[in-house]
């Protein structure tokens, strides 16, 4: 098959990596708006006998659309979100089947009628979170007969070696999406009622919770988002779930550093005056922290991705569980992070390429990737998800 990769950042050069490895995939046309960097990486890492370089410009339909072409079989979209819609909309335009990593946004849940009419497949939400939480939250709610408390995990943080900052916590993206996220309203399910988290308040000790992870120790977890949406796609019913709710997972101590921060107003939108010059606290404090917050050479990260699920199995009252945990591969370079985003929408891009995925319109994890094909993929890249279920 061939493939058109549309970006080539840190989760582009792990899906490049991938795609690369994979022998299904004949040629890969590799395109960011930054060519001469993508040339020097397919050269450094001698990709050259499957890989093409080229330049594109997303916001222009035009560079898209001669990118785009017949011989394309797929399209695998890891360019900055603001462009999805529109290559989801030209890739439908000549009817290619198209992954990406971002939530469906509604200019690409505008394209499913003309997707099915075309026999087109698009697959959101196909990197980590939201990816593989997805499809080992739908497998996992599977596993029981009967569902009574929901919990999902997905997170990325430096081991515990690697934690030896003030907030133990270091990024392998931009520091100021992290920021976004951490003043994010979201909705949980608690003790059988729907609970709004403010989005100053998803730090306080109300909303967190701490969870022992093996090989790993004690976390702590805060609220991500908003469960409510994931209740109908489950074929849940609200009314009889006890507990439901996304988190995020730090080290000790994380949260109420954050909930200091925010309670003081640096995480605001907007900027200061200082010395007449308008500051955005957002930037500033990324750039403050910057040298602090990086990974060394020989440091790794971790991802977590875990589902727990309780309910009733033949009567009986069981706790499921599902699990992957990975960290950075040392000798490739590759973060942990990149590897489950990357690897996991490359995953997605070769299934559609090889028609294991052919049903048209706008797919769900949940629903429409096969637990034991995805499972087995991620098993040849050596991240394993692990599974078990105990009597309560």
């Amino acid at each position: 098959m061939k493939v058109l990769l549309l970006g080539v950042g840190m989760q582009g050069k792990a899906a490049l990596y991938d795609l690369f490895h994979n022998p299904d995939v004949k040629e890969i046309v590799a395109a960011d708006v930054d060519r001469e960097a993508v040339i020097a990486h397919i050269k450094a890492k001698a990709y050259e006998s499957k890989v093409t370089p080229a330049q594109v410009d997303a916001s222009s339909e035009e560079e898209l659309s001669m990118l785009i072409g017949d011989d394309i079989d797929v399209v695998l979209d890891l360019l900055p979100p603001m462009f999805v819609g529109k290559v989801a909309e030209v890739a439908v335009k000549h009817g290619v089947s198209v992954v990406n990593t971002f939530y469906a946004v509604p200019e690409v849940k505008a394209l499913e009628a003309q997707a099915q009419a075309k026999g087109v497949t698009i697959l959101p939400e196909f990197g980590m979170d939201p990816g593989m939480d997805l499809v080992l939250l739908g497998e996992a709610v599977r596993s029981v007969d009967t569902v009574e408390e929901v919990i999902s995990y997905g997170a990325g943080f430096p081991e515990a070696e690697a934690a030896d900052n003030a907030i133990k916590y270091k990024v392998t993206w931009t520091f100021e999406g992290v920021l976004r996220s951490y003043k994010r309203a979201g909705r949980v399910i608690r003790n059988g009622e729907i609970v709004d988290v403010d989005e100053n308040e998803m730090f306080s000790k109300e909303n967190i919770h701490e969870i022992d992870i093996d090989g790993l120790g004690r976390l702590e977890a805060f609220p991500n988002g908003d469960v409510m949406k994931y209740v109908d796609l489950l074929g849940l019913d609200a009314d009889k779930l006890k507990n439901m709710g996304r988190y995020v997972l730090r080290w000790p101590g994380h949260c109420e550093f954050w909930h200091t921060m925010v309670g003081l107003g640096l995480l605001d939108d907007g900027s200061v005056m200082v010395d007449g010059l308008a500051v955005d606290k957002k930037k500033y404090l990324a750039n403050a922290l910057k040298d602090q917050i990086q990974y060394k050479e020989t440091e790794r990260d971790v991802v977590v991705v875990r589902i727990e699920v309780r309910g009733k199995k033949n009567g009986k009252n069981v706790c499921s569980v599902y699990q992957a945990v990975d960290k950075r591969d040392l000798n490739t370079g590759l973060t942990a992070m990149s590897r489950t985003v990357g690897f996991t929408a490359a995953i997605g891009a070769s299934m559609l390429g090889k028609k294991k995925l052919d049903k048209a319109g706008i797919l769900s994890p949940v629903n429409d990737v096969p637990y034991e094909m995805f499972k087995s993929e991620l098993a040849k890249r050596n991240i394993e998800v692990s599974e078990s279920i105990t009597e309560i």
